[in-house]
C-alpha cells in the first residue's frame, strides 16, 4: 500500500485530513487549457491554471454573503448533522469530495462533535471520467471499514460528479447502488440527502482555495494518490477557518428541537432530476452543444466556470437577483454576454455556457 501522510492545509488536524499528494507543477494559461480540454489532447485534471487573487469587490461580496446567508448555512449544517446521527449509529466517516465538499465537511465534523458523535473527516479527490481516488479509499476502508462512510459535496449541478461517484463505487465491493452523498443544496435531485433543493448563494461556493484549506482543485497522478498544489500565493486571503468559526457561532445559538427534519422524498427528487435534464437538453440544443460538460448550471458552478474557464454566455433568471450579483460582476469584467431568461432555467438561477474553442 502506498504510504500516505495526511495533512490539513490551513484547517486544523481536528477539522479535516486531506488524503492528497502535494505537488508542484507548471500552470497552464486558461486559454490554452480550454483548447487542450476541448480537443481531447489533455484531460482537465492533468493541468492546472493559476488561481487569481480575489478582487476587493469579490471579497466584499463574499463577506456580504456570509452576513446574509451565514445563519441559513448554520441552520442547514445542523439539520444535516442531526440527520446523520439518526441514520448512522456507529462512528461516522465523512469523506468530503475535494474541493467543494470540504468546507461543508468541516462544518459537519464540528457540528457532529458538538452533538457528541465520534466522527472522522477526510478530504478525497474525485475526478470526472477518472473516478474517485482508489488509493485514498483503500486507506480509509482499511482503517474504518465501509459501513459508516458518508460522502460530502457542497451542492449538485447537473449530477456529473454524483454519477461518477456511483460508477466508481460500483467497482468496489460493499457499497449500495445509490451512494450516501450528502450535500447542502441539491437542485438537480440526485443526492442521497440534502438540506434543500434550492439554488442559492452558498458563501463557500463563490470562493476557491481561500475557503478550502488553501489547496487547489485535485490533479490526476496515474497510479498514485491524486495531487494538489498548495496555493501559497493566496495566503493573505485565507478564510477557511474564519467561515467555519462564524457558522459555529450561529449554529450554537440555534434551538435544535425547532428544526424541521431532513426528509426523504424520492418522487420529488426524481421530478427535480427530470427537470434538470430537460434544462440541460434545452440549452444543448439551443447552443448546439455536443459535450454537456460545457454547460455549468447553478450559481456556484456558473461562478466557478467564469473564474476558471472561457465562457461564452452567462444566463440568469433575474439580473436583479442579489444572489447572482458576483456572477454578473465577474461576467461583465470579462466582457461575457449576460442573458436574462426567466422561463427555461428550471430550478437553477444561473447557468454558464463554456465557449467552444476547439472541435469536440
Amino acid at each position: 500500500m502506498i504510504n500516505i501522510e495526511p495533512f490539513s492545509g490551513s484547517y486544523t488536524s481536528c477539522d479535516v485530513q486531506f488524503l492528497l499528494k502535494r505537488v508542484e507543477m507548471e500552470t497552464t494559461p486558461v486559454e490554452i487549457k480550454e483548447q487542450l480540454i476541448q480537443s481531447g489532447k489533455k484531460h482537465y485534471s492533468e493541468m492546472i491554471s493559476r488561481e487569481d487573487e480575489p478582487t476587493s469587490w469579490h471579497l466584499d461580496l463574499f463577506e456580504k454573503s456570509i452576513q446574509q446567508e451565514g445563519q441559513r448555512l448554520a441552520k442547514e449544517v445542523l439539520q444535516l448533522a442531526i440527520f446523520l446521527t439518526q441514520q448512522i449509529q456507529t462512528p461516522i466517516v465523512l469523506i468530503s469530495l475535494v474541493r467543494a465538499g470540504v468546507p461543508l465537511g468541516v462544518m459537519l465534523q464540528r457540528a457532529l462533535k458538538d452533538l457528541g458523535k465520534e466522527t472522522y473527516h477526510y478530504g478525497v479527490s474525485i475526478i470526472r471520467d477518472r473516478g474517485i481516488d482508489t488509493v485514498a479509499m483503500d486507506w480509509i476502508e482499511n482503517k474504518h471499514g465501509k459501513n459508516s462512510i458518508v460522502f460530502v459535496d457542497g451542492w449538485t449541478g447537473k449530477g456529473a460528479i454524483t454519477n461518477q461517484l456511483q460508477q466508481s463505487l460500483a467497482l468496489r465491493q460493499g457499497y449500495q447502488d445509490k451512494p450516501k452523498l450528502i450535500v447542502l443544496a441539491d437542485p438537480c435531485g440526485c443526492a442521497w440527502a440534502s438540506a434543500s433543493d434550492d439554488d442559492w448563494l452558498i458563501p463557500f461556493g463563490i470562493m476557491g482555495a481561500p475557503v478550502s484549506g488553501m489547496i487547489s482543485r485535485s490533479i490526476w497522478l496515474n497510479g498514485d494518490l491524486h495531487g494538489c498544489i498548495q496555493c501559497n500565493h493566496l495566503e493573505k486571503y485565507d478564510c477557511s477557518q474564519y467561515l467555519a468559526d462564524i457558522v459555529d457561532q450561529h449554529r450554537r445559538q440555534i434551538d435544535a428541537t425547532k428544526l424541521p427534519n431532513v426528509s426523504f422524498n424520492p418522487d420529488k427528487k426524481h421530478e427535480l432530476f427530470q427537470i434538470s435534464q430537460q434544462v440541460i437538453q434545452h440549452f444543448a440544443e439551443k447552443y448546439k452543444i455536443t459535450n454537456l460538460n460545457r454547460i455549468k448550471p447553478g450559481i456556484a458552478e456558473a461562478t466557478r466556470a467564469v473564474l476558471r474557464r472561457i465562457p461564452d454566455y452567462v444566463l440568469v433568471r433575474d439580473r436583479n437577483d442579489p444572489d447572482v450579483k458576483l456572477l454578473i460582476y465577474l461576467a461583465e469584467s470579462k466582457n461575457i454576454k449576460i442573458i436574462e431568461d426567466n422561463k427555461n432555467l428550471g430550478n437553477y438561477r444561473a447557468i454558464t455556457i463554456i465557449k467552444k474553442v476547439s472541435d469536440e
